[in-house]
């Protein structure tokens, strides 16, 4: 593939899981890669390993003001922004349903992962279209397409990512801009410490692999959706599922 060498790269949730994994590899590429992250201690530790290879934001992505300041720092250091891959995202309660689930519960999942999606990607645009090329990535999940039973906050906003995209894909067509989300199954990450086992099991038994995918099999997918090379594809939704998708 064509090289991601010195575009700049935005990836959200960019200190841990597959965040993190798809900011090294970037910078390892040589991109200029700004990460945004509300973990301070997150960025701390990412920032131990990456040194000058990124910058940090600390950034509540459920912000309008917050994301907007993040996103007009990135560009005031590098003057354009090539690439987003939106990796922010949680589960809130699991294992658990709907009739168990607080209200409050909810409105976090759907402000972190779905109100965040909407905000990046509406004020990166901008800056994309005024160059006529841009790669935006919208870490969905399988959950977002099927459901995960015990599961309801986070398949719910999942699914509203994968439709979100599916819209601005289209809106964007003509742009130079491509806008795709992704589906993996359930990756081993950080995120999932917090999943009950039960849950991960489950989840696994659902894929006919009958194992998690791994952070380098999403990053190299990842890796493929925003090369310069994948210009025909937008508003898709790219599954990595070990065969569990159907649709």
């Amino acid at each position: 593939m064509e090289s991601i060498q010195n575009q700049v790269a935005i990836v959200t949730g960019g200190c841990s899981g597959i965040g993190f994994a798809v900011a090294t590899a970037f910078a390892d590429e040589g991109a200029q890669v700004a990460i945004l992250d509300h973990d301070a201690k997150g960025i701390e530790q990412a920032r131990s390993e990456l040194g000058d290879q990124a910058t940090f934001h600390q950034t509540d992505i459920a912000s309008e003001s917050s994301v907007q300041e993040a996103v007009a720092a990135v560009i005031s250091k590098h003057g354009q922004i090539d690439i987003v891959v939106n990796a922010a995202g949680i589960t809130g309660k699991t294992g658990a349903p709907i009739v168990d689930i607080e209200l409050a519960d909810f409105r976090k999942v759907y402000e972190v992962n779905l109100q965040g999606s909407f905000l990046i990607a509406k004020t990166v645009l901008p800056y994309m279209v005024e160059r006529n090329y841009g790669r935006v990535l919208l870490v969905a999940s399988i959950a977002g397409k099927e459901g995960n039973a015990g599961m309801a906050s986070y398949s719910a906003t999942k699914a509203g990512v994968i439709g979100l995209a599916k819209s601005i894909g289209k809106e964007y067509a003509e742009t130079g801009v491509t806008i795709n989300s992704l589906a993996p199954a359930v990756v081993k990450t950080p995120i999932h410490d917090t999943i009950p086992e039960e849950q991960i099991d489950y989840m696994t038994s659902k894929i006919p692999m009958q194992r998690c995918g791994t952070l380098p099999e999403i990053v190299a997918a990842i890796r493929f959706i925003v090369s310069p090379e994948n210009s025909f594809t937008t508003g898709f939704c790219y599954d990595l599922s070990g065969g569990r998708a159907t649709y």
